[in-house]
């Protein structure tokens, strides 16, 4: 099993994160935000992870500090699960609807982080959660976990279809990106590593 726990705490945060890479998507997630919760959760499920999150921050000053760390510390544990990346695919994408909304989600794990997240309602918000947080979350997985993502909302006008389909994407495009494929024995690159 490719596992990882990571704990990090701080002046602003304190988070334990256990991750599973190869599970079937059971959660028990606690972050204090309602919404972002049922984002992970919906996360877990699509991506066939096992994850326990626990975490506590300043949310009497707002959101970011929880989501950014979060992110972060997600990001790290895939990478610390991934270990050589020996075997995986690398490659994942999928176009996925949600109702009114169309998400394309592709990514590399390439060892070089670099996010393009194209949202044209990024300036909403779906009930409490402003949806500019998303770009926030998905900057720091893909910063900490070495990850290239591309994810563009296609169409939509419901902000949390959007979000939630932004998540489900991640979440599908990961899942296939980490699989393992029988007929890669080694790190999938010429250069004979990913880092």
């Amino acid at each position: 099993m490719r596992i990882s726990e990571i704990a990090r705490k701080t002046s602003e945060t304190n988070i334990l994160i256990k991750l599973n890479i190869d599970g079937t998507g059971k959660s028990a997630i606690e972050t204090g935000i309602g919404f972002f919760d049922h984002m992970l959760t919906l996360f877990t499920a699509h991506g066939l992870f096992n994850l326990e999150l626990e975490a506590t921050g300043d949310l009497h000053v707002d959101f970011h500090h929880t989501v950014e760390d979060v992110g972060l510390c997600l990001g790290v544990a895939f990478k610390d699960a991934l270990g050589d990346k020996s075997g995986i695919k690398r490659y994942g994408f999928i176009s996925l609807p949600m109702d009114e909304t169309l998400v394309n989600v592709s990514l590399d794990i390439s060892g070089r982080p670099h996010l393009t997240l194209v949202n044209p309602l990024e300036d909403r918000i779906a009930g409490d959660f402003p949806l500019d947080l998303l770009r926030v979350f998905f900057q720091a997985l893909t910063d900490r976990g070495g990850i290239t993502a591309h994810a563009t909302v296609m169409t939509g006008s419901n902000p949390h279809h959007a979000a939630e389909a932004l998540f489900k994407g991640l979440a599908r495009a990961l899942r296939e990106a980490v699989s393992k494929d029988p007929r890669v024995q080694d790190v999938p690159s010429t250069k004979g590593s990913i880092d």
